[in-house]
């Protein structure tokens, strides 16, 4: 079993940056992140294989956020700049075993930590 904990969110103005960390207890393959806003659904924000070699992004956020990790720390990150109103929500980390889009395709999850972006 493999704990994930977020850290690094927080309270940013418009076009302010912020970075997001996940530490993970073991080591993961797949890594990932998804946002919830208040009353939406889970949506995938990025994710990245194994040995960092690829990265795949949703089209909002493309060219503002960078996802990358650490693997001797088993830390993955998640630099985000250009901040939007929009990108306010509750961002989790997630891992797996293939690197998807889609929620249930991940096995562990974290807790969660807010980003909130205002104008």
């Amino acid at each position: 079993q493999v704990q994930l904990v977020e850290s690094g969110g927080g309270l940013v103005q418009a076009r302010g940056s912020l970075r997001l960390s996940c530490a993970a207890s073991g080591r993961t393959f797949s890594s990932a992140w998804f946002r919830q806003a208040p009353g939406g659904d889970r949506e995938f924000v990025a994710a990245i294989t194994w040995r960092g070699g690829n990265t795949y992004y949703a089209d909002s956020v493309k060219g503002r956020f960078t996802i990358s990790r650490d693997n001797p720390k088993n830390t993955v990150y998640l630099q985000m700049n250009s901040l939007k109103p929009e990108d306010t929500a509750v961002y989790y980390c997630a891992a797996g075993w293939m690197v998807t889009t889609r929620v249930n395709d991940y096995n562990y999850w974290g807790q969660g930590t807010q980003v909130t972006v205002s104008s």
